[in-house]
């Protein structure tokens, strides 16, 4: 009982702890880390399958001057990862871009525009076996010839 008028005094905002609770989450709110634009390049996220480089052009053309408007596809389908890259000419052009439309509807879905990150490297593939023999057939360490 003393938990329910506790927790609707805390709804309602009439006792101190109330105001504590929202000094709290107003400070998580203005101190919440929102990475800065240090490139005009930004990536999209949550397309619809049916999105092309042409919607996503016209989208984001309201903002500035677009270089480039890219949807990745998948090669097997031939359809829309989901994902894509934006690329304005000016780094406060892709600025408003992420503020405008970040969180909107595009063909349907809900958007996330965020600064795109550079392309991680990739590992090096691993060497080739040495214990393959050119006929395809390999040995097993521990049981004797494997082969097909």
């Amino acid at each position: 009982m003393a938990f329910a008028s506790a927790f609707r005094r805390v709804l309602r905002g009439s006792s101190t702890t109330s105001m504590s609770i929202r000094s709290q989450f107003g400070s998580i709110r203005l101190n919440s880390t929102i990475p800065t634009l240090t490139s005009p390049k930004l990536f999209v996220s949550g397309l619809s399958r049916s999105t092309t480089d042409e919607n996503l052009y016209n989208a984001f053309a309201p903002f500035g001057r677009l270089v480039e408007a890219k949807v990745i596809i998948d090669r097997a389908s031939g359809k829309s990862k989901g994902f894509g890259f934006i690329t304005y000419e000016a780094v406060e052009e892709a600025d408003k871009a992420r503020e405008g439309m970040n969180a909107k509807f595009l063909d349907g879905w809900v958007i996330f525009v965020d600064p795109a990150r550079p392309r991680e490297a990739r590992p090096p593939p691993p060497p080739p076996r040495q214990d393959a023999f050119p006929s395809g057939f390999t040995t097993n360490k521990t049981v004797g010839w494997i082969g097909s």
